[in-house]
């Protein structure tokens, strides 16, 4: 990754507070887990039977029955446990988990997501991200501020198939920190070297600005 998804992906582990349950999402959310301290008291969860994971490992070091939902190779910690999909996801549905951190193709104003399916290319289907984006007590998303052609992924409303509405409440990006208000997208922080008027500018919808300075990470 670049080192603007470096800090991405490092200021959004700062959104987990100790003692959370929290899933982490398919793609960029997974390397969450390696910006946590080790000692670190939280409980992650995937969707695929595990609570309890440790930093990610690599091929040569990793026992590989143990994977994470997007199929990379995950560690333990003490108190991990193993359980079937269908427990994994009386955990997501019964509202247990304080946060989920997911993808998105396209994220809108109001806050609907858009993260499963880009018509006319193969999408495994819809999975676990509806239930997800429904029953976390808070969604926040993770993604590049614009797709590989240029265009803003944060715009007024979704052009892709919805995996739910109104969910996500916080965004970061590789240009900035950007919250879901009832007014629209706002502006709570910039990637170190992007300016406000850049991100302003890569942003489809109107973006609200602070009164203040706009802190950095």
């Amino acid at each position: 990754m670049s080192n603007a998804r470096e800090r991405m992906v490092a200021r959004a582990a700062r959104e987990i507070a100790p003692g959370m349950v929290v899933n982490l999402g398919i793609g960029l959310p997974t390397q969450v887990v390696n910006h946590l301290a080790s000692d670190f008291p939280v409980c992650l969860h995937t969707e695929n039977g595990l609570t309890g994971i440790g930093p990610a490992k690599g091929y040569d070091t990793a026992d590989r029955n143990l994977i994470d939902a997007g199929g990379a190779y995950v560690s333990t910690v003490p108190g991990s446990a193993f359980f079937d999909s269908a427990t994994s996801f009386a955990i997501v549905r019964s509202g247990r988990l304080d946060l989920t951190m997911l993808g998105a193709f396209e994220v809108s104003a109001t806050g609907d997501l858009a993260n499963w399916k880009i018509p006319g290319k193969f999408s495994p289907g819809a999975g676990g991200g509806i239930e997800l984006a429904q029953k976390a007590r808070r969604v926040v998303v993770l993604t590049s501020h614009m797709d590989r052609a240029g265009n803003p992924k944060l715009k007024q409303a979704c052009a892709l198939p919805l995996t739910a509405r109104g969910c996500v409440e916080r965004i970061f990006t590789d240009m900035a920190v950007i919250d879901v208000t009832p007014r629209g997208f706002a502006l709570i922080e910039t990637a170190e070297g992007i300016s406000t008027a850049e991100v302003v500018r890569a942003t489809g919808a109107p973006l609200i600005l602070p009164d203040a300075a706009v802190p950095t990470f």
